[in-house]
């Protein structure tokens, strides 16, 4: 064995070696992660690894730094197979690869994937030093910094290695396959050639080697992890929650959300460390935007740090005094500043779901240490024990319904075809009957055979889901599901974004599966059949889109579809599934906004920016906010929801229909 041979056979030992301890303790700190299952759908998972991973999609949808960083990875996956040549080459230089080290075509590829690679790096530099956008605060920069220039270093001593090869005719290839290692080599001749050939492929491998060392300790731990986290993210529910097991045997194994460390789930461990510190969770974020306390970049980097500090302590000792990750890890305001919208979770580009880890935060503080916002407590309590947020008394729940004819199911009755849930803010809210009552006179117009379930109706419990009160969520969830089910509801209209999610996507953990359709997709499609017939009026529109609807669940087109039926549409810069939250979801429509500027008044102001008159809304949630927001603004704004408007327009075709047939 030559002692080049014997020298990488050592660098590569100590090398390997360095980096399996890294990655045994990250493998064990994954592996003491709580169980969750997230090994369904295997098809759904294939196609988030080509379209989120492969291709990139997430990061391309910002096409300077998606092509930067595209470049890169795509140019590493085309190297690869150049570290075993390297390798190879080291031992014995005038050996290759079995037939690939062999290909001209694969020599273009490198060389063309390798200047692509460096292209990407002095792009993100540009983009850090001298765009230095926002999103980057909190980051480690350095670090980042560092692991380019690493990657420049790689690439650069690639090139120098090819072309002294190519001037050594050392090149197993046609020089003419490889351009640009070929102008390079006509650089090298000279009597040191050999040596910089020697210097540069060693100095390559080095280069490469020690990278590997280091991935496991930095940040950019998301070039392993980063496709793992990806595989077992959600691939469909995202506005589903994870269910507390309140029967779990023995009763020490139950999990409460997270205390510390070691109640964290498996897949949020993943989460924590597959993160890029990239800040375009950051970016969008409606509480960072609004000067509040939350990013959720420093959230889970903050998790991330407490597991790496505390994670090795809990594996040593089931006794380990672990500190609590609240307030140790993330201050009490930066748990209750999140509205739960989900713009982190959609933006982020290896699949962090940074609402669950809230969630969890929030449910160990509510049910384990009684620790919340002391304006929800009654929330919470009404909720509970009367049924709905409002506090209201049950049998009031279908007064809005009065004059209108509207039939109250009766247990043992028949089903309908359509059950129409009214949800809790339109049965107690006067703002939002509106919606309730104009949905219930078009179902009317458009002959719908529909009833209500009147007082037999209660809260959902989304409101103290996201709070963190699992307990008297799934109390609410199963006397509704019951409910329904003793209904036989098979087809649920509901005007409220939040209802909808809840019963349509997180009701089935409790035996309650159900066709759910928000209001503006029945409604949409009643007006494609001429079952209703409108007549655009003289209205400057711009619609709203529910956090809940449009980002969570995907209901995006049927509203505008209604939007247009009803007037002249035109959209803010943030919308559908780039929407801004309205300020009221993850329970904080009952919490006061003490930090920063309010949310709600935030996105009047970009609505009002568009020059229209009316504000659209498909949620009764938004409709309190957002006209709240009108009011402390003083916008010269309408807030209405889309089934008023689309009312308004129906009862102009009919005006008109009437006056044309006198």
């Amino acid at each position: 064995m030559t002692v080049a041979a014997v020298a990488l056979a050592v660098v590569l030992v100590v090398a390997v070696a360095l980096f399996s301890r890294r990655a045994v303790l990250l493998y064990r700190l994954v592996r003491m992660g709580k169980p969750i299952k997230r090994f369904d759908d295997l098809p759904g998972r294939v196609r988030a690894e080509a379209v989120v991973v492969v291709g990139q999609s997430k990061l391309l949808q910002r096409l300077l730094p998606g092509l930067m960083h595209a470049a890169i990875f795509w140019g590493f996956i085309v190297l690869l197979p150049t570290i075993a040549v390297a390798m190879i080459g080291i031992v014995d230089q005038h050996a290759t690869l079995p037939w690939l080290g062999e290909q001209g075509w694969y020599a273009l590829l490198v060389d063309v994937f390798a200047l692509l690679v460096l292209a990407g790096v002095i792009t993100a530099f540009a983009i850090r030093k001298v765009q230095k956008p926002g999103r980057f605060a909190g980051s480690h920069l350095r670090e980042a910094d560092l692991i380019l220039l690493w990657i420049a270093g790689i690439v650069i001593t690639l090139f120098l290695w090819h072309a002294s090869r190519i001037a050594l005719a050392l090149n197993e290839y046609p020089a003419a396959w490889a351009p640009i290692s070929n102008l390079l080599a006509q650089a090298l001749g000279g009597p040191l050639t050999p040596y910089v050939e020697r210097a540069t492929v060693w100095a390559h491998v080095l280069l490469i080697l020690s990278f590997l060392v280091y991935l496991p300790y930095s940040k950019h731990l998301h070039i392993f992890l980063a496709a793992v986290n990806v595989f077992f993210g959600r691939t469909k529910s995202r506005g589903r929650l994870e269910p507390v097991d309140f029967e779990i045997t023995p009763a020490e194994d139950a999990r409460f959300g997270m205390a510390t460390v070691a109640d964290m789930t498996w897949k949020q461990t993943v989460d924590t460390m597959s993160c890029t510190e990239c800040g375009r969770c950051q970016e969008v974020c409606p509480a960072y935007n609004t000067g509040k306390e939350l990013s959720p970049k420093l959230l889970i980097m903050a998790l991330r740090d407490q597991m790496l500090a505390d994670g090795p302590k809990a594996l040593a000792s089931a006794n380990a005094k672990l500190q609590p990750l609240v307030p140790v890890a993330v201050t009490d305001n930066v748990v209750w500043d999140c509205v739960t919208c989900g713009a982190c979770v959609r933006e982020c580009p290896v699949g962090i779901e940074h609402i669950d880890h809230i969630v969890d935060l929030r449910r160990n503080l509510v049910m384990v240490e009684s620790r919340f916002p002391e304006e929800a407590a009654s929330m919470l309590r009404d909720i509970d024990r009367g049924s709905n947020p409002w506090g209201k008394p049950q049998g009031d729940r279908a007064q809005w319904a009065q004059g209108l004819d509207v039939h109250v199911l009766q247990p043992g009755e028949p089903a309908p075809d359509v059950l129409f849930w009214v949800g809790c803010a339109p049965s107690f809210d006067e703002r939002a009957k509106k919606s309730a009552i104009s949905t219930a006179k078009l179902l009317k117009e458009a002959g719908v055979d529909f009833a209500i379930l009147g007082p037999r109706e209660a809260c959902t419990g989304d409101p103290a889901r996201r709070m963190g009160d699992e307990y008297t969520f799934q109390k609410r969830a199963k006397q509704n599901v019951a409910t329904l089910n003793e209904a036989k509801a098979t087809k649920i209209v509901t005007t409220c974004p939040h209802c909808f999610n809840t019963i349509g996507s997180e009701y089935a953990d409790f035996g309650g599966r159900y066709e759910v359709i928000h209001h503006t997709e029945f409604l949409a499609g009643l007006v494609r059949e001429g079952k209703l017939k409108p007549l655009a009026g003289e209205r400057t529109i711009t619609y709203h889109d529910s956090c809940y609807l449009a980002r969570h669940n995907d209901v995006r087109n049927q509203p505008r579809e209604l939007v247009a039926a009803a007037g002249r549409a035109v959209e803010m810069p943030r919308n559908r599934e780039r929407t801004f939250c309205c300020g009221a979801g993850g329970a904080r429509m009952w919490m006061e906004e003490k930090r920063g500027r309010p949310i709600n008044e935030e996105r009047v102001r970009e609505a009002a920016g568009t020059g229209a008159d009316t504000l659209a809304v498909a949620c009764p949630f938004c409709t309190v906010m957002l006209d709240d927001g009108v009011r402390e603004t003083g916008a010269k704004l309408q807030v209405i929801d889309l089934a008023t408007l689309l009312s308004e327009a129906v009862e102009r075709r009919k005006a008109q229909d009437a006056a044309a047939s006198h």
